[in-house]
């Protein structure tokens, strides 16, 4: 009676069970192909996507800024860079953007610690609010300001009749001033949510040990929170001062003639000066300026991650 050796035999029946155990081999290069394959049907499609949406536009934007009528040229950037009122009108972006920025970090932080630490009867629904308040336009606070705070808004009328006034006593929203408390309003949220997460990845048992040893409120935060939570805030904050940079309906609903930052520069430059190239240079400007933030951003939320790892 013939029959196969045991090993073959064994060897027959692993094949017909599952090849990947007769030939693991051959099931790695076959799973290295699949995934290849799937990387280069991947890779397509997000080009397929984003290549009409984002990638030529950004292509085109890049090309009308070095280009001129005999080819390459960095005219647009020279126009723009010698230009004597682009000086004001980067201070100026730069003034709005630390002052909105700087006092909407600070307040959400302190908003975040307050809500987390010391929580109150309304605390949750006021976390929620806040969450919700993300998704409004920002051009809504705008007008809610002006129909609250305005000439003709609620409040100045109601100062007005209550102290016998000729003139409506605010008048500070079309301005600097006006911005500047808008863009507080909408993106200190922004700061809030990151802040609180940071603080959710805290061990309280630190704080517990710190606070038995003696150490006030003030000395546990500036010496235990800060120190583990400031890759959170500090991302926060920095995702605060990217969306504030690239802000344009506050400015455009409460901006004034002598307020122009330079995302309204640009527009005007396209929109009523019909200079395209010298826009397109400062939206490059403001592009570069934009992806050095997010890449800040994405930083320190990955030693965020790593901290909480």
């Amino acid at each position: 009676m013939s029959s196969l050796p045991a090993h073959k035999a064994l060897a027959a029946l692993a094949d017909a069970a599952d090849p990947a155990i007769a030939h693991p081999a051959r099931a790695a290069q076959k799973l290295r192909r699949r995934s290849a394959w799937l990387a280069n049907l991947n890779l397509a499609a997000i080009v397929a996507v984003l290549g009409p949406l984002i990638i030529y536009p950004l292509l085109r934007l890049i090309w009308l800024s070095v280009s001129g009528a005999d080819g390459l040229s960095m005219h647009a950037y020279t126009v723009f860079f010698t230009n004597p009122e682009t000086r004001g009108v980067v201070g100026t972006t730069l003034a709005i953007l630390f002052a909105s920025a700087g006092l909407a970090s600070v307040l959400g932080v302190l908003i975040a610690a307050l809500l987390f630490f010391k929580p109150f009867p309304g605390a949750r629904l006021l976390t929620r609010f806040l969450e919700l308040f993300v998704a409004f336009p920002s051009f809504l606070v705008a007008f809610t300001l002006i129909f609250l705070y305005g000439s003709q808004g609620s409040i100045g009328l109601l100062l007005q009749r209550i102290f016998h006034l000729e003139q409506p006593p605010l008048n500070f929203l079309f301005g600097s001033g006006g911005v500047i408390l808008a863009e507080v309003i909408f993106y200190t949220p922004f700061v809030v949510r990151p802040t609180m997460a940071s603080f959710a990845l805290l061990d309280m048992r630190l704080l517990e040990a710190a606070r038995s040893l003696g150490a006030g409120l003030g000395r546990v935060a500036w010496r235990v929170v800060l120190p583990l939570a400031w890759p959170g805030i500090a991302a926060g904050t920095i995702l605060c001062f990217l969306l504030t940079l690239n802000e344009f309906g506050i400015l455009l609903v409460l901006g004034s003639a002598h307020l122009v930052t330079l995302p309204v520069a640009i527009y005007a430059a396209a929109t009523v000066d019909l200079d395209l190239p010298t826009a397109a240079a400062g939206a490059v400007v403001m592009l570069l300026m934009s992806l050095t933030l997010y890449a800040m951003y994405r930083r320190m939320s990955r030693r965020g991650n790593r901290y909480a790892s």
